[in-house]
């Protein structure tokens, strides 16, 4: 019978999963999108307040943690959305267009 390493395959597992299952937990924000910036990953979101980083409702830049997470939206678009730091930076890090 062949070892696994159960440290390998839980960090393995981890990197796998997607943007939407690692914001779990991230308090869901509504704002309206001003401007995508693909080329740079970063999106501008007039945002109401986002309780875990302690932030008063305002318009920002935020990094997408991952560049796909905004191949969808445009200005003007009105957006649910999560954000966290990631890796030091402000970051979205899940977006769906609101109804």
């Amino acid at each position: 019978m062949k070892r696994i390493n159960f440290a390998a395959a839980v960090l393995t597992a981890a990197l796998t999963l997607s943007g939407a299952a690692l914001a779990q937990g991230l308090p869901t924000v509504s704002g309206t999108v001003e401007k995508v910036d693909t080329a740079q990953s970063k999106i501008t979101i007039d945002h109401g307040a986002i309780p875990n980083l302690n932030m008063d409702a305002m318009t920002m830049v935020f990094r997408a943690q991952d560049p796909a997470l905004i191949k969808d939206v445009k200005a003007g678009d009105k957006v649910q959305f999560t954000a966290d730091r990631v890796n030091g930076q402000i970051s979205v890090t899940s977006i769906k267009k609101s109804k």
